[in-house]
């Protein structure tokens, strides 16, 4: 019989949404009454935007006529989304990014698992914790994370907590890693990094020779003037970082599926005989060889939001999730549960009254509120005794979810 890779029995049996998603499906088959409101996966709600469906319209007619027709595009990405990306997100930020330094593909997910394949199975990984379990899965995956022990961290991955005590802001590492993990705004927690906090982990980087992977598919919830959109707004940063980013939950393409990676052409790493190997180059010849590039129709709605009609859109519908965040962060702090986050990020994150754990809070949510959020401690042990919701529901549900949680604090 074939040998299969043993480092995926390693993983836990259950990934944390298929957990949550099993235990709700359980509830719901032995319980009535109230409509659950789930606010765990963080699944948006609100329709694709107008300007994008009509860029998709205009895509599946150039495909029904043959003068128009495409088949394989570019694994890299077509020109015209590369270049708008550039003009958009990176130059009217004063940010030197080239077209041919951006990888479009079908989401943040694919790539931050991905780009493990043109690193070495050697390499010292570092997460914060609590963390995306997408970081550590995929390294477990690769073999690099070593031995999951009793009190669930994994032996050879470096953890950054992230706890109240140091306001959710990650510290500089003892062991020197060769890859660290920064998603900022932060899922789950909500929280983020000033220029000032981030500029020491790009000068850490480089000291050190480290990678930063960058994800910051939450960049287009930032609010404050002081938090960065892009790690490339930081100097020294296209030497030692690449950015993740995603029009996801930005556009509501969570099921159209389209993002985009920048590897910079001056990002480099050392082969066996210590030679430095451009990124860019990898990553690109691993593109070509292992994906087909986001389809046509994807890219051409993820072109139309970069029109002025496709902007004022997107923006209306962030601003529809962040008045729910408000919304949540008002009614938990009127009933006297402490809540973090909902500023710059779609994420609230609770902490458990009573010093409850993170899944009893999950199992009094679900079964005297009928609210579904995702269990802290499933991002890592620093995440145990919170809990994630997120703002992607509609008005009326958040709304109503506040109502019944704010329940719990008068009984």
């Amino acid at each position: 019989m074939v040998r299969i890779n043993d480092n995926f029995v390693k993983l836990p049996a259950s990934y944390l949404f298929s957990e949550i998603a099993r235990k709700v499906e359980t509830f719901t088959a032995t319980h009535s009454g109230e409509p659950i409101i789930r606010m765990g996966i963080g699944d948006v709600t609100r329709p694709v935007c107008p300007a994008a469906i009509e860029g998709m319209r205009r895509a599946v007619a150039d495909e029904a006529d043959a003068s128009s027709f495409m088949g394989y595009g570019p694994e890299q990405g077509y020109l015209f989304l590369r270049e708008k990306i550039v003009e958009h997100d990176y130059a009217a930020r004063g940010i030197d990014i080239a077209a041919d330094e951006i990888f479009v593909s079908d989401g943040a997910k694919s790539d931050t698992g991905n780009f493990g394949d043109i690193l070495s199975p050697g390499c010292r990984i570092a997460v914060t914790d609590p963390v995306y379990p997408v970081y550590v899965d995929t390294n477990v995956m690769a073999g690099r994370a070593g031995n999951l022990l009793p009190e669930g961290l994994w032996s050879d991955i470096i953890y950054l907590p992230c706890t109240e005590s140091n306001d959710f802001v990650p510290e500089l590492p003892q062991k020197t890693p060769d890859v660290i993990y920064l998603c900022y705004p932060n899922n789950p927690t909500g929280t983020t990094l000033t220029r000032s906090q981030l500029k020491v982990w790009v000068d850490y980087a480089r000291s050190v020779g480290a990678l930063i992977l960058f994800d910051s598919a939450y960049e287009a919830y930032i609010s404050e003037p002081d938090v960065p959109h892009s790690i490339y707004e930081i100097e020294g940063a296209r030497e030692v970082a690449v950015e993740f980013r995603s029009f996801s939950k930005t556009a509501g393409f969570t099921g159209v599926r389209c993002g985009y990676t920048v590897v910079p052409k001056s990002l480099t790493g050392l082969d066996k005989a210590g030679n430095p190997v451009s990124l860019n180059s990898l990553w690109n010849r691993r593109q070509c060889t292992k994906f087909n590039g986001a389809s046509y129709i994807s890219q051409r709605a993820a072109e139309a939001l970069y029109t002025p009609e496709g902007k004022a859109q997107v923006s209306k519908t962030i601003q529809y999730y962040m008045e729910n965040a408000r919304m949540l962060r008002q009614g938990l702090a009127e009933a006297g549960i402490e809540a973090r986050g909902g500023i710059n990020a779609p994420y609230i994150w609770i902490k458990t009254p009573d010093a409850m754990s993170s899944w009893d809070f999950f199992d009094l949510l679900l079964q005297k509120c009928h609210v579904v959020g995702t269990p802290g401690v499933g991002f890592g042990p620093c995440g145990e005794g919170y809990l994630r919701l997120t703002a992607f529901s509609s008005h009326e549900n958040t709304a109503e979810a506040v109502s019944r949680i704010a329940r719990l604090s008068r009984h």
